[in-house]
């Protein structure tokens, strides 16, 4: 596959990208990619010098949850964390504006997805600005004070933050699941029509799909602003689930193998006693 085409490394209409695209046997395929990926986490979790944050931003229901499953299902449990970041709590607000997302982050030789991001601190706030005034910044007084310069100040301080992950050994993926409006409006009405889907409905998700284009808008901005060679978004046509999966397993195998990641060797003194050792162990 050409996967490069996923990735932002330009300018992007959002308007303009594809939303669906099926790939032939995908859920079979991903069973075969999921292998290797286990096995390329069970050498970076061995080896300990590098870690994986894969971000999933899209709206709602994008497929987000059920990707994160099928994806990482055959990941060794030890070496994988998964963190949703909802509403900010009292305490997550006394902070600023990262902070939750900073204590979050996987340790060396992890891997952690992160569904919803710190992209929601200038995506959700920008489309609704009054939540800002949760954060008790000296400097915004009133909503006057929240325009493009403040987010795109924001955004700024993300690349820094990025920056400074993937200095640190965090390779840094990020994926924006891109549904269209009208598959999000049959799926909506799935959770609807199926009794054992209700609970997945909120009444919510329908004050928001009335922004849509001020969300759209706002997606559009951020992936032009944050899209960086060493944190780099890749937007994913959302609409066919499978395919949507597969295709983000494939980049995430691609992305992880130009590491070269290797299980240590034991010491030249410990290997030097192996045979000693098993004989040992033979001879109980």
């Amino acid at each position: 596959m050409n996967l490069s085409k996923y990735k932002v490394s330009g300018a992007i209409q959002l308007k303009n990208s594809v939303t669906k695209e099926v790939v032939e046997d995908a859920e079979k395929k991903l069973k075969k990619t999921r292998k290797k990926l286990a096995k390329l986490q069970d050498a970076m979790y061995a080896e300990g010098k590098y870690s994986v944050l894969v971000c999933l931003q899209g709206m709602d229901t994008s497929g987000k949850d059920s990707l994160i499953r099928e994806v990482f299902k055959q990941f060794n449990a030890r070496g994988v964390e998964v963190y949703s970041f909802k509403v900010p709590t009292e305490l997550e607000l006394k902070h600023d504006f990262l902070w939750r997302h900073y204590i979050a982050l996987p340790a060396k030789g992890k891997v952690g997805v992160f569904n919803r991001t710190h992209y929601e601190n200038v995506l959700v706030t920008r489309v609704h600005p009054e939540y800002i005034f949760g954060e008790n910044i000296p400097s915004v007084k009133s909503l006057a004070d929240l325009d493009d310069a403040f987010y795109h100040d924001r955004m700024d301080r993300i690349n820094d933050f990025e920056n400074h992950l993937a200095a640190n050994g965090t390779i840094v993926l990020k994926f924006f699941l891109n549904l269209s409006k009208d598959e999000q409006k049959n799926r909506l009405l799935r959770r609807l029509n199926i009794p054992e889907k209700n609970w997945k409905f909120s009444a919510g998700d329908l004050k928001e799909r009335k922004l849509w284009d001020k969300y759209q808008d706002c997606y559009e901005d951020l992936l032009n602003r944050t899209s960086k060679e060493n944190a780099p978004w890749f937007v994913l046509p959302a609409d066919d689930k499978p395919s949507a999966r597969f295709i983000l397993a494939e980049i995430l195998l691609e992305e992880m193998e130009k590491y070269n990641f290797k299980e240590p060797t034991l010491p030249a003194k410990i290997q030097a006693q192996v045979e000693e050792f098993k004989a040992q162990l033979n001879n109980e």
